[in-house]
């Protein structure tokens, strides 16, 4: 029988960790598990893991992990050479083109979000206009990664027939 598995965490790139890990913290409250830490290739079992992940040269990066308050896990990366992609929205590519938050603020989560060096990508949207308080937004982080804020659940949210016409 198949069920419903939870969701453990997600890894992000940045190009400057102290940065990212004061960006996460004070913009959504998030808190350290793990400090910055180098990670190199070697025999440890972490080492023998990222050669099996990253293959053979990848030589060493650095790392943190923070927690959400559900305890979804957030690694954050810090990759030799790392960049900021020019454009990092390439959302009609095969892979995770962002991550979403949920804060009943909207408005003031994606204004936080600027205050700390991110960007707001568009105008907060109502999906049930006149009816629902359900709102979203597209925002970024310093870095370049899609950040989406629901004001609801999830499931409120389609579960009400976000796609249905009428």
């Amino acid at each position: 029988m198949t069920y419903p598995r939870t969701f453990s965490h997600i890894g992000i790139s940045v190009t400057d960790l102290e940065r990212a890990v004061e960006f996460y913290t004070t913009t959504f409250g998030w808190y350290v598990i793990m400090p910055p830490t180098k990670i190199v290739s070697d025999n440890s079992a972490i080492g023998v893991m990222c050669d099996d992940v990253f293959g053979d040269g990848w030589g060493s990066f650095r790392i943190a992990h923070l927690a959400t308050g559900d305890s979804i896990g957030i690694e954050i990366f810090e990759f030799k050479n790392a960049e900021k992609p020019e454009n990092n929205f390439e959302y009609w590519k095969t892979g995770v083109f962002h991550f979403c938050v949920q804060d009943p603020d909207v408005e003031g989560l994606a204004a936080t979000i600027v205050e700390n060096g991110g960007k707001q990508r568009m105008p907060v949207r109502e999906y049930y206009p006149g009816e629902k308080p359900y709102r979203m937004v597209y925002c970024e982080d310093p870095f370049g990664n899609i950040i989406e804020i629901y004001s609801h659940s999830y499931e409120l949210t389609y579960s009400a027939g976000a796609y249905q016409k009428k």
